[in-house]
């Protein structure tokens, strides 16, 4: 199995055409992707227009691409807010809507729409099993902190001083904080 994935972790839209790339490479592979939507904005839209162009020349037609979709640039969000302090600054982290899966069957290609947890099994199931390339348009929570399990000292501040400094998502975040640890502590059954 092989993996690509941008060497500075801050580039934007290099998922779909390395995605395309791997295809091209391997086109009796089937090939997954993942993007935020504010890179599917900058330019993986057009890259779709460049799969639904060459699909059928694939021996496996199966290329996935999963959108992030919150309508933040989320990355970058919790980055100001756990590197350096700051509130989201909505005038520059809000991503517009846009109908990923609509827009994907406009083209040709498989849509599908995850917006609720229990839909994400059935939406794998059926893109892989899907005669040509797919867009799952998987809604996302913008504030569940994608923070690593141990996080230092001064983020943890920083990430405080950002809500205490009047984020827009502080209820949201601390919402979705609890709900996160909670579920972390709860009992689980035993199958």
């Amino acid at each position: 199995m092989k993996a690509s994935l941008s060497g500075t972790l801050a580039t934007m839209g290099p998922a779909a055409p390395y995605a395309f790339a791997a295809k091209t490479a391997y086109p009796d592979r089937p090939v997954i992707a993942m993007a935020g939507d504010g890179a599917m904005q900058m330019s993986g839209i057009n890259d779709l227009v460049t799969f639904a162009r060459h699909w059928r020349q694939w021996s496996d037609p199966r290329l996935i691409m999963l959108v992030l979709n919150n309508s933040d640039l989320n990355q970058v969000t919790w980055e100001m807010r756990v590197m350096t302090g700051n509130p989201k600054f909505e005038a520059s982290q809000n991503v517009p809507e846009f109908p990923y899966a609509t827009y994907a069957r406009m083209l040709g290609l498989r849509g599908i729409v995850v917006d609720r947890t229990q839909a994400i099994g059935p939406a794998w199931d059926e893109a892989f099993a899907a005669d040509r390339p797919v867009v799952i348009d998987a809604h996302t929570d913008p504030n569940v902190p994608p923070l690593p399990p141990h996080i230092t000292l001064k983020q943890a501040k920083n990430f405080t001083s950002a809500l205490i400094k009047g984020d827009v998502d502080a209820l949201g975040i601390v919402r979705a904080t609890l709900n996160e640890e909670w579920e972390e502590l709860a009992p689980r059954g035993h199958d």
